[in-house]
Protein backbone atom coordinates (compact mmCIF):
# COMPACT_ATOMS: atom_id res chain seq x y z
CA UNK A 1 0.00 0.00 0.00
CA UNK A 2 1.60 3.31 -0.63
CA UNK A 3 2.31 5.94 2.29
CA UNK A 4 -0.52 8.26 2.30
CA UNK A 5 -0.24 11.96 0.47
CA UNK A 6 1.49 14.17 3.15
CA UNK A 7 -0.56 16.79 4.72
CA UNK A 8 2.95 19.25 4.59
CA UNK A 9 5.59 18.33 2.20
CA UNK A 10 8.53 21.40 2.25
CA UNK A 11 11.43 20.14 0.55
CA UNK A 12 14.91 22.11 -0.57
CA UNK A 13 13.99 25.74 1.87
CA UNK A 14 17.00 27.83 1.54
CA UNK A 15 16.99 31.20 3.17
CA UNK A 16 20.46 33.34 3.89
CA UNK A 17 20.61 36.91 5.36
CA UNK A 18 23.54 39.47 4.27
CA UNK A 19 25.31 35.99 2.73
CA UNK A 20 24.90 33.94 5.91
CA UNK A 21 22.82 31.24 5.48
CA UNK A 22 19.60 30.33 8.43
CA UNK A 23 18.53 27.42 6.12
CA UNK A 24 20.39 25.12 3.62
CA UNK A 25 18.72 22.83 1.94
CA UNK A 26 15.79 21.74 4.69
CA UNK A 27 13.42 19.22 4.19
CA UNK A 28 10.36 18.41 6.65
CA UNK A 29 7.37 16.56 6.17
CA UNK A 30 4.48 16.03 8.14
CA UNK A 31 1.88 13.49 7.77
CA UNK A 32 -2.02 13.82 8.14
CA UNK A 33 -2.87 12.90 11.53
CA UNK A 34 0.39 13.08 13.38
CA UNK A 35 2.50 15.43 16.00
CA UNK A 36 5.20 16.10 14.17
CA UNK A 37 8.40 17.54 16.46
CA UNK A 38 10.53 20.07 15.09
CA UNK A 39 13.97 20.06 17.19
CA UNK A 40 17.63 21.73 16.95
CA UNK A 41 19.29 24.21 19.38
CA UNK A 42 18.74 27.97 19.00
CA UNK A 43 19.66 29.11 16.08
CA UNK A 44 19.20 25.80 14.39
CA UNK A 45 16.74 27.37 11.93
CA UNK A 46 13.59 26.26 13.21
CA UNK A 47 12.14 30.06 13.95
CA UNK A 48 13.39 30.85 10.19
CA UNK A 49 11.64 27.75 8.60
CA UNK A 50 8.26 28.24 10.45
CA UNK A 51 8.08 31.78 9.37
CA UNK A 52 8.36 30.85 5.64
CA UNK A 53 5.84 28.45 6.11
CA UNK A 54 3.43 31.48 8.03
CA UNK A 55 4.51 33.81 4.90
CA UNK A 56 6.42 35.98 7.31
CA UNK A 57 9.33 35.33 5.37
CA UNK A 58 10.10 34.77 1.83
CA UNK A 59 12.74 31.71 0.79
CA UNK A 60 15.27 32.20 -1.36
CA UNK A 61 14.10 28.99 -2.17
CA UNK A 62 11.73 26.12 -1.65
CA UNK A 63 9.00 23.63 -2.82
CA UNK A 64 6.11 23.28 -0.36
CA UNK A 65 2.98 21.16 -1.19
CA UNK A 66 -0.28 20.95 1.13
CA UNK A 67 -2.30 17.55 0.57
CA UNK A 68 0.18 17.40 -2.36
CA UNK A 69 -1.11 20.40 -4.09
CA UNK A 70 2.16 22.58 -4.84
CA UNK A 71 1.46 26.43 -3.44
CA UNK A 72 3.19 29.08 -2.40
CA UNK A 73 2.73 30.68 0.64
CA UNK A 74 3.87 34.51 0.06
CA UNK A 75 1.71 35.93 3.16
CA UNK A 76 0.12 35.53 6.39
CA UNK A 77 -3.28 35.73 4.88
CA UNK A 78 -2.02 33.04 1.91
CA UNK A 79 -0.95 30.66 5.01
CA UNK A 80 -4.29 31.00 6.86
CA UNK A 81 -6.54 30.65 3.70
CA UNK A 82 -4.32 26.98 3.35
CA UNK A 83 -5.51 25.70 6.54
CA UNK A 84 -2.23 26.45 8.53
CA UNK A 85 -2.09 28.52 12.58
CA UNK A 86 0.92 29.32 14.25
CA UNK A 87 1.20 30.10 17.90
CA UNK A 88 4.44 31.76 18.20
CA UNK A 89 6.64 31.81 21.19
CA UNK A 90 6.81 35.40 21.81
CA UNK A 91 3.57 37.47 23.30
CA UNK A 92 1.83 38.97 20.27
CA UNK A 93 -1.56 40.30 21.88
CA UNK A 94 -2.81 43.84 22.96
CA UNK A 95 -2.89 43.55 26.75
CA UNK A 96 -5.32 47.07 26.50
CA UNK A 97 -8.13 44.70 24.65
CA UNK A 98 -10.41 42.21 25.85
CA UNK A 99 -9.83 38.12 25.58
CA UNK A 100 -12.36 38.11 23.07
CA UNK A 101 -11.32 40.73 20.70
CA UNK A 102 -7.56 39.26 21.08
CA UNK A 103 -9.00 35.64 20.46
CA UNK A 104 -10.64 37.11 17.37
CA UNK A 105 -7.59 39.35 15.84
CA UNK A 106 -7.19 39.08 12.68
CA UNK A 107 -10.78 37.34 11.85
CA UNK A 108 -13.88 39.37 10.83
CA UNK A 109 -16.16 40.03 14.16
CA UNK A 110 -19.60 39.13 14.40
CA UNK A 111 -21.78 42.13 12.91
CA UNK A 112 -25.28 43.10 14.02
CA UNK A 113 -27.12 44.31 10.51
CA UNK A 114 -24.04 43.67 8.70
CA UNK A 115 -22.76 46.60 10.51
CA UNK A 116 -22.60 46.80 14.08
CA UNK A 117 -20.19 44.63 15.99
CA UNK A 118 -22.25 41.93 17.44
CA UNK A 119 -20.44 41.88 21.21
CA UNK A 120 -22.55 39.47 22.59
CA UNK A 121 -21.63 37.30 19.97
CA UNK A 122 -18.58 38.05 19.71
CA UNK A 123 -18.29 36.91 23.82
CA UNK A 124 -20.16 33.73 22.99
CA UNK A 125 -17.62 32.63 19.99
CA UNK A 126 -14.29 33.12 22.41
CA UNK A 127 -16.30 31.33 25.33
CA UNK A 128 -16.58 28.84 22.90
CA UNK A 129 -12.75 28.78 22.08
CA UNK A 130 -11.59 29.08 26.03
CA UNK A 131 -14.31 26.21 26.40
CA UNK A 132 -12.14 23.62 23.89
CA UNK A 133 -9.18 24.03 26.33
CA UNK A 134 -11.42 23.61 29.82
CA UNK A 135 -10.76 26.60 30.66
CA UNK A 136 -13.25 28.46 33.03
CA UNK A 137 -11.37 30.72 34.78
CA UNK A 138 -10.75 33.72 31.79
CA UNK A 139 -13.77 35.95 31.35
CA UNK A 140 -13.85 36.97 27.69
CA UNK A 141 -14.79 40.24 28.31
CA UNK A 142 -11.98 41.00 30.74
CA UNK A 143 -8.78 43.29 29.69
CA UNK A 144 -6.14 40.62 28.60
CA UNK A 145 -3.24 42.75 30.03
CA UNK A 146 -5.19 41.99 33.58
CA UNK A 147 -4.08 38.43 32.84
CA UNK A 148 -0.94 36.72 34.14
CA UNK A 149 1.41 35.06 31.33
CA UNK A 150 0.17 31.39 31.75
CA UNK A 151 -3.37 32.86 31.38
CA UNK A 152 -2.58 34.86 28.13
CA UNK A 153 -0.79 32.20 26.88
CA UNK A 154 -3.61 30.07 26.89
CA UNK A 155 -6.01 32.77 25.34
CA UNK A 156 -3.72 32.21 22.12
CA UNK A 157 -3.61 29.04 22.19
CA UNK A 158 -7.66 29.16 22.13
CA UNK A 159 -7.50 32.13 19.49
CA UNK A 160 -5.81 28.91 17.08
CA UNK A 161 -8.36 26.31 18.23
CA UNK A 162 -11.27 29.14 17.12
CA UNK A 163 -11.69 27.03 13.65
CA UNK A 164 -10.93 23.86 12.58
CA UNK A 165 -7.42 24.21 10.17
CA UNK A 166 -5.45 21.31 8.14
CA UNK A 167 -2.24 21.83 10.58
CA UNK A 168 -1.65 24.05 14.34
CA UNK A 169 2.24 25.18 14.36
CA UNK A 170 2.94 25.66 17.97
CA UNK A 171 6.84 26.69 19.23
CA UNK A 172 7.20 26.21 22.99
CA UNK A 173 3.65 26.46 23.68
CA UNK A 174 3.79 25.47 27.19
CA UNK A 175 6.68 27.15 28.90
CA UNK A 176 4.24 29.29 30.62
CA UNK A 177 1.58 26.74 31.15
CA UNK A 178 1.69 24.97 34.70
CA UNK A 179 1.66 21.05 34.57
CA UNK A 180 -2.02 20.95 34.64
CA UNK A 181 -2.52 23.71 31.99
CA UNK A 182 0.12 21.86 30.03
CA UNK A 183 -1.69 18.39 30.24
CA UNK A 184 -5.30 20.15 29.30
CA UNK A 185 -3.41 21.21 26.11
CA UNK A 186 -1.78 17.96 25.49
CA UNK A 187 -5.29 16.50 25.74
CA UNK A 188 -6.80 18.95 22.62
CA UNK A 189 -3.54 17.85 20.26
CA UNK A 190 -4.58 14.64 20.38
CA UNK A 191 -8.24 14.76 19.65
CA UNK A 192 -6.89 17.03 17.22
CA UNK A 193 -4.54 14.08 15.97
CA UNK A 194 -7.78 12.01 16.11
CA UNK A 195 -9.79 14.12 13.67
CA UNK A 196 -7.16 14.04 10.75
CA UNK A 197 -5.54 17.25 11.29
CA UNK A 198 -2.05 17.70 12.40
CA UNK A 199 0.59 19.59 14.86
CA UNK A 200 4.07 21.07 14.02
CA UNK A 201 5.29 20.77 18.02
CA UNK A 202 8.49 23.15 18.73
CA UNK A 203 9.58 22.47 22.19
CA UNK A 204 12.86 22.21 24.37
CA UNK A 205 11.34 20.08 27.06
CA UNK A 206 12.23 16.71 26.10
CA UNK A 207 10.59 14.70 28.13
CA UNK A 208 7.59 16.02 26.73
CA UNK A 209 8.27 15.95 23.00
CA UNK A 210 8.86 11.97 23.72
CA UNK A 211 5.72 11.25 25.66
CA UNK A 212 3.70 13.28 23.10
CA UNK A 213 4.77 13.51 19.66
CA UNK A 214 5.39 10.05 16.94
CA UNK A 215 7.88 11.86 14.77
CA UNK A 216 10.48 14.36 14.71
CA UNK A 217 12.63 16.70 11.94
CA UNK A 218 15.73 17.79 13.81
CA UNK A 219 17.81 20.74 12.09
CA UNK A 220 21.31 21.54 13.41
CA UNK A 221 23.23 24.44 11.79
CA UNK A 222 20.56 25.11 9.44
CA UNK A 223 20.30 21.56 7.44
CA UNK A 224 17.68 18.67 8.21
CA UNK A 225 20.21 16.52 10.36
CA UNK A 226 17.17 13.56 10.77
CA UNK A 227 13.74 12.95 10.53
CA UNK A 228 11.74 9.39 12.03
CA UNK A 229 9.78 8.07 14.49
CA UNK A 230 10.37 8.87 18.08
CA UNK A 231 9.52 5.26 19.50
CA UNK A 232 12.46 3.99 17.68
CA UNK A 233 15.31 6.56 19.58
CA UNK A 234 15.93 6.90 23.13
CA UNK A 235 15.82 10.79 24.56
CA UNK A 236 19.99 10.52 24.66
CA UNK A 237 20.02 9.31 21.05
CA UNK A 238 17.10 12.85 20.41
CA UNK A 239 19.82 15.22 22.38
CA UNK A 240 22.90 13.93 20.34
CA UNK A 241 20.95 15.02 16.75
CA UNK A 242 20.88 17.99 18.10
CA UNK A 243 23.71 19.38 19.31
CA UNK A 244 26.10 16.64 17.52
CA UNK A 245 27.97 15.62 20.34
CA UNK A 246 26.74 13.37 23.64
CA UNK A 247 25.70 14.98 26.69
CA UNK A 248 27.04 12.88 29.42
CA UNK A 249 25.17 14.44 32.36
CA UNK A 250 21.96 16.55 31.76
CA UNK A 251 22.89 18.87 35.36
CA UNK A 252 26.37 19.96 36.56
CA UNK A 253 27.53 18.96 40.19
CA UNK A 254 27.92 21.49 42.96
CA UNK A 255 31.31 22.13 43.72
CA UNK A 256 30.29 21.41 47.29
CA UNK A 257 27.84 21.32 49.72
CA UNK A 258 26.23 24.79 50.70
CA UNK A 259 27.87 26.40 53.70
CA UNK A 260 26.29 27.18 57.51
CA UNK A 261 26.58 30.79 56.67
CA UNK A 262 22.97 32.10 56.05
CA UNK A 263 22.69 34.83 52.84
CA UNK A 264 18.81 35.36 53.32
CA UNK A 265 16.15 35.09 55.35
CA UNK A 266 12.72 35.94 55.73
CA UNK A 267 10.14 35.97 58.64
CA UNK A 268 6.46 35.81 58.44
CA UNK A 269 6.84 37.89 55.02
CA UNK A 270 3.97 38.72 53.71
CA UNK A 271 2.46 40.66 50.46
CA UNK A 272 -1.31 40.50 48.83
CA UNK A 273 -0.30 37.57 46.83
CA UNK A 274 1.72 35.62 49.46
CA UNK A 275 0.97 34.12 53.39
CA UNK A 276 3.11 34.63 56.04
CA UNK A 277 6.31 33.05 54.50
CA UNK A 278 9.21 31.89 56.46
CA UNK A 279 12.45 29.86 55.31
CA UNK A 280 16.67 31.00 55.07
CA UNK A 281 18.79 29.95 52.30
CA UNK A 282 22.91 29.51 52.91
CA UNK A 283 25.83 30.37 51.07
CA UNK A 284 26.03 27.96 48.35
CA UNK A 285 22.52 26.95 47.73
CA UNK A 286 19.75 26.59 45.19
CA UNK A 287 16.22 26.69 46.41
CA UNK A 288 13.98 25.17 44.24
CA UNK A 289 10.63 26.49 44.38
CA UNK A 290 7.64 24.88 42.95
CA UNK A 291 3.89 24.92 42.56
CA UNK A 292 0.95 24.92 40.61
CA UNK A 293 0.38 28.40 38.13
CA UNK A 294 -0.79 31.05 40.70
CA UNK A 295 0.23 29.43 43.73
CA UNK A 296 2.69 32.43 44.83
CA UNK A 297 5.57 31.73 43.31
CA UNK A 298 5.97 34.83 41.28
CA UNK A 299 4.60 37.45 44.04
CA UNK A 300 7.44 35.77 46.20
CA UNK A 301 10.96 36.32 43.86
CA UNK A 302 9.01 40.25 43.32
CA UNK A 303 8.98 40.79 47.49
CA UNK A 304 12.23 39.99 47.84
CA UNK A 305 13.57 42.54 44.54
CA UNK A 306 11.54 45.20 45.87
CA UNK A 307 9.12 44.96 43.24
CA UNK A 308 5.95 44.12 45.49
CA UNK A 309 4.82 46.25 48.86
CA UNK A 310 5.10 44.46 52.14
CA UNK A 311 2.23 44.05 54.53
CA UNK A 312 4.13 42.25 57.14
CA UNK A 313 7.33 40.46 57.66
CA UNK A 314 10.99 40.64 57.97
CA UNK A 315 13.60 40.22 55.40
CA UNK A 316 17.65 39.82 56.61
CA UNK A 317 20.33 39.96 53.47
CA UNK A 318 23.80 38.18 55.58
CA UNK A 319 23.38 39.66 59.13
CA UNK A 320 21.92 42.96 57.86
CA UNK A 321 18.30 43.64 57.99
CA UNK A 322 16.86 44.16 54.08
CA UNK A 323 14.31 46.32 53.01
CA UNK A 324 14.16 47.48 49.68
CA UNK A 325 12.10 50.39 48.28
CA UNK A 326 12.87 49.31 44.96
CA UNK A 327 14.13 46.48 42.07
CA UNK A 328 16.94 49.00 42.16
CA UNK A 329 17.77 49.20 45.73
CA UNK A 330 17.74 45.42 45.72
CA UNK A 331 20.63 45.47 42.85
CA UNK A 332 22.60 47.70 44.71
CA UNK A 333 22.34 45.35 47.60
CA UNK A 334 23.91 43.08 45.86
CA UNK A 335 20.42 41.12 44.59
CA UNK A 336 20.05 40.21 41.22
CA UNK A 337 17.01 38.88 39.08
CA UNK A 338 16.51 37.21 35.75
CA UNK A 339 12.79 38.00 35.12
CA UNK A 340 10.17 35.30 33.22
CA UNK A 341 9.93 36.88 30.58
CA UNK A 342 13.18 38.35 28.84
CA UNK A 343 12.04 39.91 25.61
CA UNK A 344 9.47 42.16 27.55
CA UNK A 345 11.88 42.51 31.48
CA UNK A 346 14.89 41.79 30.80
CA UNK A 347 16.36 43.01 27.37
CA UNK A 348 15.81 46.33 25.23
CA UNK A 349 15.47 44.37 22.10
CA UNK A 350 16.63 46.95 19.45
CA UNK A 351 19.66 47.99 21.54
CA UNK A 352 23.27 46.25 21.53
CA UNK A 353 24.43 43.27 23.48
CA UNK A 354 26.71 45.97 25.77
CA UNK A 355 24.08 48.28 26.67
CA UNK A 356 22.24 45.52 27.61
CA UNK A 357 24.55 44.09 30.12
CA UNK A 358 25.69 47.39 31.87
CA UNK A 359 22.15 48.85 32.08
CA UNK A 360 22.03 47.49 35.66
CA UNK A 361 25.66 48.82 36.33
CA UNK A 362 26.18 52.06 35.26
CA UNK A 363 27.26 53.45 38.18
CA UNK A 364 29.97 50.89 38.62
CA UNK A 365 30.94 51.23 34.84
CA UNK A 366 31.12 54.70 35.43
CA UNK A 367 33.95 57.37 35.76
CA UNK A 368 33.71 59.65 38.37
CA UNK A 369 29.79 58.74 38.94
CA UNK A 370 29.22 60.64 35.52
CA UNK A 371 31.41 60.12 32.37
CA UNK A 372 30.37 56.17 30.59
CA UNK A 373 32.92 55.57 27.79
CA UNK A 374 31.53 52.97 25.21
CA UNK A 375 34.71 51.15 24.56
CA UNK A 376 34.63 50.69 28.61
CA UNK A 377 31.17 49.49 28.55
CA UNK A 378 32.29 47.32 25.41
CA UNK A 379 34.95 45.75 27.45
CA UNK A 380 33.11 44.94 30.80
CA UNK A 381 30.08 43.23 28.29
CA UNK A 382 32.91 41.22 26.43
CA UNK A 383 34.10 39.89 29.38
CA UNK A 384 30.89 38.80 30.70
CA UNK A 385 29.89 37.57 27.35
CA UNK A 386 33.06 35.34 27.62
CA UNK A 387 31.83 34.22 31.59
CA UNK A 388 28.48 33.05 30.12
CA UNK A 389 29.32 31.63 26.75
CA UNK A 390 27.65 33.88 25.02
CA UNK A 391 28.26 33.14 20.98
CA UNK A 392 27.71 36.70 18.78
CA UNK A 393 29.47 38.57 16.27
CA UNK A 394 30.85 41.11 19.32
CA UNK A 395 29.41 43.39 22.13
CA UNK A 396 27.84 45.86 19.76
CA UNK A 397 25.95 43.56 18.12
CA UNK A 398 22.00 44.37 18.47
CA UNK A 399 20.37 41.81 21.10
CA UNK A 400 17.39 41.29 18.71
CA UNK A 401 19.81 39.35 16.02
CA UNK A 402 20.46 36.86 18.46
CA UNK A 403 18.76 33.25 19.09
CA UNK A 404 16.76 32.77 22.30
CA UNK A 405 19.35 30.89 23.80
CA UNK A 406 21.94 33.56 23.73
CA UNK A 407 19.33 36.78 24.43
CA UNK A 408 19.08 34.61 27.82
CA UNK A 409 22.68 34.42 28.58
CA UNK A 410 23.05 38.13 27.86
CA UNK A 411 19.90 38.46 30.70
CA UNK A 412 22.65 36.08 32.65
CA UNK A 413 25.33 38.15 32.05
CA UNK A 414 23.42 41.43 33.51
CA UNK A 415 22.68 39.65 36.39
CA UNK A 416 25.98 38.21 37.83
CA UNK A 417 28.25 41.29 36.52
CA UNK A 418 28.05 42.30 39.95
CA UNK A 419 28.89 39.41 41.87
CA UNK A 420 25.53 39.10 43.16
CA UNK A 421 25.25 37.63 47.04
CA UNK A 422 21.64 36.03 45.98
CA UNK A 423 20.69 35.08 42.69
CA UNK A 424 16.41 35.27 42.04
CA UNK A 425 15.64 33.09 38.79
CA UNK A 426 11.83 33.02 37.31
CA UNK A 427 11.70 30.28 34.59
CA UNK A 428 15.66 31.09 33.62
CA UNK A 429 15.40 28.52 30.80
CA UNK A 430 12.15 29.52 29.78
CA UNK A 431 12.68 29.07 25.31
CA UNK A 432 16.40 27.70 25.21
CA UNK A 433 17.87 24.67 23.69
CA UNK A 434 19.73 21.77 25.36
CA UNK A 435 22.71 22.79 25.05
CA UNK A 436 22.15 26.41 26.34
CA UNK A 437 20.53 25.26 29.23
CA UNK A 438 23.40 23.46 30.15
CA UNK A 439 25.69 26.40 29.81
CA UNK A 440 22.77 28.43 32.47
CA UNK A 441 23.62 25.30 35.00
CA UNK A 442 27.24 25.65 34.67
CA UNK A 443 26.58 29.42 35.21
CA UNK A 444 24.72 28.71 38.31
CA UNK A 445 26.63 26.65 39.67
CA UNK A 446 29.31 28.44 39.33
CA UNK A 447 27.79 31.31 41.13
CA UNK A 448 27.21 28.77 44.03
CA UNK A 449 30.66 27.89 44.11
CA UNK A 450 31.66 31.72 44.87
CA UNK A 451 28.86 31.53 48.17
CA UNK A 452 26.04 33.36 45.98
CA UNK A 453 22.66 31.75 46.98
CA UNK A 454 19.84 31.07 44.41
CA UNK A 455 16.31 30.88 44.62
CA UNK A 456 15.06 29.05 41.59
CA UNK A 457 11.26 29.75 40.41
CA UNK A 458 10.35 26.74 37.54
CA UNK A 459 7.74 25.13 36.38
CA UNK A 460 9.75 22.19 34.27
CA UNK A 461 10.12 19.39 37.40
CA UNK A 462 12.70 17.70 36.40
CA UNK A 463 15.23 21.20 36.18
CA UNK A 464 13.84 21.73 39.53
CA UNK A 465 15.26 18.24 40.49
CA UNK A 466 18.03 18.01 38.90
CA UNK A 467 19.85 21.27 39.63
CA UNK A 468 17.90 22.47 43.51
CA UNK A 469 19.14 21.78 46.94
CA UNK A 470 15.95 21.92 48.28
CA UNK A 471 12.63 22.83 46.65
CA UNK A 472 9.98 24.43 49.11
CA UNK A 473 6.43 24.16 47.57
CA UNK A 474 4.29 26.82 47.36
CA UNK A 475 0.22 26.48 47.08
CA UNK A 476 -2.15 28.65 48.03
CA UNK A 477 0.23 31.49 48.30
CA UNK A 478 2.14 29.90 51.14
CA UNK A 479 4.99 27.40 51.55
CA UNK A 480 3.42 23.83 52.20
CA UNK A 481 6.84 22.07 52.72
CA UNK A 482 10.49 22.60 52.11
CA UNK A 483 12.15 19.04 50.96
CA UNK A 484 15.65 17.77 49.93
CA UNK A 485 16.12 17.52 46.10
CA UNK A 486 18.46 14.78 46.17
CA UNK A 487 16.35 11.31 45.47
CA UNK A 488 13.07 13.20 45.00
CA UNK A 489 11.16 11.37 42.48
CA UNK A 490 8.96 13.99 39.85
CA UNK A 491 5.69 12.23 40.64
CA UNK A 492 6.50 13.20 44.48
CA UNK A 493 6.75 16.48 43.45
CA UNK A 494 3.78 16.70 41.29
CA UNK A 495 1.59 15.01 44.24
CA UNK A 496 3.16 17.71 46.61
CA UNK A 497 2.22 20.53 44.38
CA UNK A 498 -1.25 19.61 44.37
CA UNK A 499 -1.25 18.77 47.91
CA UNK A 500 -2.07 14.95 47.29
CA UNK A 501 -0.45 12.37 49.67
CA UNK A 502 3.02 10.92 48.24
CA UNK A 503 5.14 7.90 48.51
CA UNK A 504 7.88 9.64 50.51
CA UNK A 505 9.04 7.93 53.60
CA UNK A 506 8.55 10.62 56.13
Amino acid sequence: MAPPTPLLAATSVTKAYAGVPALSGVNLVVAPGEIHALMGENGAGKSTLIKILAGVVAPDTADIAIDGVPVKIDSTKAAYRLGLRFIHQEFNVVPTLSVAENIFMGRRYPRRAGFFVDWAALNREAQRALDRLGIDHIDPRQNLGMLGLGDQMLVRISAALLDDAKLYVMDEPTAALSADESQRLFRVLREIRASGSSVLYVSHRLDEVMALCDKATVLRDGRSIDSGVLSTITHDDLVALMIGRKVEEAYPKAAAAPRDTTVFSANGLVTPGIKPISFSLREGEVLGVAGLSGSGQGELIRAIFGDAKLTGGSMRLGTAPYAPSSPAAAWQSGVAYVPRERRAQGLVMRRPIYENITLAHLRRQSRAGTWLTPAREKRFAADLGATVRLKAVGPAQDVIELSGGNQQKIVFAKAVAGNPRLLLLEEPTRGVDVGAKFDIYSIIRERTAKGAAVILVSSDLPELIGISDRIAVMRGGEITTIVEAAGLREDDLVNLCYGRPTGMVA
